[in-house]
């Protein structure tokens, strides 16, 4: 057999052994590699390379090094798994690095950390302001999380104490021009309520890219063509501007009436439906 030939059918086993492998090890030795993760990636690319371009008889001899080292990486897996100290022995431990705004140094020096290089993974998190921060700890893969202080948080409904309803994941229900059936009966939707809303919008389905429906039922899609501009969904802020005007006019009633019964009446009608209007406003003003 050709030497260039020999090359290529190595490569292609070798290419193939390695995803398979990898497979069995899991996502987490892609998602967030460990120091020792790291090294067993950098050693088995190099055993691979040794596969497809060494073309001696002894090549066999890289597989073995491959399941080897694969065996090892996956007991040390399954070790971290079962034992918290194992864990914290290979892949070390958080450190804190900043507490109730003050920056530890001496932790700081543990990780062989500058102030510069601090401030820059607080600038990559949109914090500018030490001090801002309640508590900033450095995770076993090298990223910094920061939790900031409570005047510094951004505010949510919860705060507001606006309840709102649950999200469900969207789901892209048009791809490439195709209906996608089984992510359309996911959220609870018919390929004729899909057309239905495309019609109201003028589209045909061909023309689409990607269609999606988020958690409340709205229809978002991407055209091929770029510089066509999408008409948007207006029902949800007219529901709203009509609640506004019912409210609006059961206090102009109120107000007209010259019975005492009838004005309590109103009153307490738009009291209630404030209230409503109140609940319904994360949703309608979306």
């Amino acid at each position: 057999m050709p030497t260039w030939l020999e090359v290529i059918f190595r490569t292609i086993f070798a290419v193939v052994v390695l995803f398979l492998l990898t497979k069995i090890l899991g996502k987490r030795q892609v998602s967030q590699l460990s120091f020792f993760e790291y090294i067993t990636g950098i050693t088995l690319g190099s055993l691979a390379a040794y596969i497809s371009l060494d073309t001696d008889k002894n090549w066999h001899l890289g597989m073995i090094a491959i399941l080897v080292w694969v065996a090892i990486s996956f007991g040390i897996e399954y070790l971290q798994l079962k034992s918290k100290k194992a864990r914290d022995f290979i892949d070390f431990k958080a450190t804190v690095l900043i507490k109730n705004g003050k920056v530890l140094e001496e932790n700081l020096k543990k990780e062989r950390l500058t102030t510069d290089d601090l401030l820059e993974q607080l600038r990559g998190k949109d914090v500018f302001k030490v001090a801002d921060v309640e508590f900033a700890i450095m995770e076993t893969t090298g990223q910094i999380n920061v939790l900031l202080n409570r005047e510094n948080q951004p505010l949510t409904p919860k705060h507001l104490g606006i309840k709102v309803a649950p999200e469900k994941e969207t789901q892209a229900v048009i791809m490439d021009g195709k209906l996608m059936p089984e992510p359309l009966d996911m959220m609870g939707k018919t390929p004729k309520w899909l057309m239905d809303e495309l019609e109201k919008q003028q589209l045909n389905l061909q023309d689409i890219f990607l269609g999606q429906v988020d958690s409340y039922g709205d229809l978002t899609v991407d055209l091929y063509a770029d510089n066509v501009q999408v008409p948007q969904p207006q029902e949800k802020p007219q529901v709203y501007a009509l609640l506004k005007k019912c409210e609006a006019d059961l206090e102009l009633f109120g107000l007209a009436s010259d019975r005492q019964d009838a004005k309590k009446l109103y009153e307490q009608c738009s009291s209630q439906l404030q209230q409503v209007i109140a609940d319904l406003k994360p949703l309608l003003r979306t």
